[in-house]
């Protein structure tokens, strides 16, 4: 009897330790799972509906936590104020260059900072998107039909403009006027809990130095440890990007997130790795070319053995190996323009799936969509290949890269 007592248990413990592994069997192959490893404070969710706002949306999304990181309390900012700002500003820009410069909804995280250095700032209770339409939400299809037009005509055709009685051009007054139309007015004084602000002194409140912000890129078309002008068309304004390894891209990046900021994040997303994965709450970049060695029963030998088209419907089942690009493979994806600018977020915190592949949590700009309501996670082999360039607090670089870049 004890021998028949003793076979059963040895049964039920084989039964039980089989059961665990099918059971951790069944999880790496139902979907995708992540386990947060330092996550960062942000605002709401928000949605930049039919405008090509997202610079704006992310770009404030970031400034707003930084003022949450410095204790300033929560903010909702005006992204129809910065971008009011930036269109006008980017009108006299094509204008001035003979249309050399292009005038489009895009922007880039540098017109956020300017705005926030020259103009100030209003909260979004002051000029909310869709309010002179009769929506919450933008739509700027029509205000570009009109100001594309204008600010063509006037960069091409006008060769010497009018102007009225105190010597201001009225083409640009036009183009004003119908941004203010669509917009919002422009607001010079308002009240905001029981105080009466100016876009400026608002800024001045909130206490954010655009100076203590810096843009990070990696190519090698410019030397490292330098400045250079992001050739990029959103970068009308010329901004200056710090040009560092690879790596330290990286490195920057995860020192930021694990010292409690959070980072503005430029990003290539016409990769298929995020129109494929970005609905079911990821972005990955499967090594679809992996010639691994051997390795028996493995998850890399089943992936090895799999074709190409096997391994990318595979990725976006369940974590698979990814591939890690080199400081060549990224130049090759910017000179080829398979990595283009395409679209602005905010990074905001680090996980991991089952299989140990890191990512980044981002927040985006089109409303509490998708798996996870409005952010997804971004791998760490996605962000180094398709990243076009971010924007962080200085403070947030490793004190050694800040010495081999110059910044104090």
């Amino acid at each position: 009897m004890k021998k028949l007592f003793a076979l059963l248990a040895v049964a039920l413990i084989g039964t039980t330790t089989f059961a665990q592994e099918a059971t951790e069997a069944e999880k790496q192959d139902s979907g995708y799972h992540f386990t947060v490893i330092k996550e960062n404070k942000i605002t709401s969710i928000k949605d930049q509906n039919r405008a090509g706002t997202c610079w704006a949306y992310s770009g404030l999304a970031f400034l707003e936590s930084e003022l949450l990181r410095t204790g300033k309390g929560e903010f909702n900012l005006s992204e129809m104020y910065v971008a009011y700002k930036t269109y006008l500003d980017r009108a006299m820009k094509a204008y001035r260059t003979g249309g050399e410069t292009s005038f489009s909804q895009g922007g880039a995280f540098s017109d956020v900072l300017w705005c926030l250095k020259y103009y100030g700032m209003v909260p979004e209770e002051v000029m909310r998107p869709g309010v002179m339409y009769g929506d919450t939400l933008s739509n700027h299809g029509e205000l570009s039909t009109l100001t594309n037009a204008m600010v063509k005509a006037a960069s091409k055709d006008i060769k010497k403009p009018q102007v009225n009685k105190d010597g201001e051009m009225l083409w640009m007054k036009a183009v004003d006027a119908v941004h203010q139309i669509y917009l919002g007015e422009n607001p010079t004084e308002f009240t905001y809990n029981g105080k009466t602000y100016t876009p400026k002194s608002f800024a001045d409140m909130l206490g954010l130095n655009a100076d203590d912000y810096v843009s990070i890129t990696s190519y090698t078309h410019h030397p490292f440890y330098s400045q250079f002008i992001l050739e990029i068309s959103d970068n009308w304004r010329w901004a200056l990007s710090y040009n560092v390894p690879i790596d330290e891209m990286m490195e920057i990046m995860d020192y930021a997130i694990d010292n409690g900021y959070t980072i503005a994040w430029g990003s290539d997303v016409s990769e298929e790795g995020f129109r494929s994965g970005v609905r079911k709450g990821f972005c990955v970049l499967p090594d679809l070319d992996a010639a691994g060695k051997d390795n028996g029963g493995s998850d890399m030998a089943h992936w090895t053995g799999l074709s190409r088209e096997e391994r990318n419907k595979e990725a976006y089942e369940h974590p698979t190996p990814q591939r890690w690009v080199s400081q060549e493979e990224r130049q090759a994806g910017y000179d080829l323009k398979e990595t283009t600018d395409d679209h602005g977020m905010q990074i905001y915190g680090r996980a991991k799936d089952q299989m140990g592949n890191e990512y980044y949590m981002v927040k985006n700009s089109w409303g509490e969509v998708y798996e996870y309501k409005g952010m997804f996670y971004a791998s760490k082999a996605f962000v180094r290949y398709k990243t076009m360039n971010y924007v962080i607090h200085k403070d947030a670089i490793p004190t050694h890269i800040k010495k081999k870049l110059g910044i104090k």
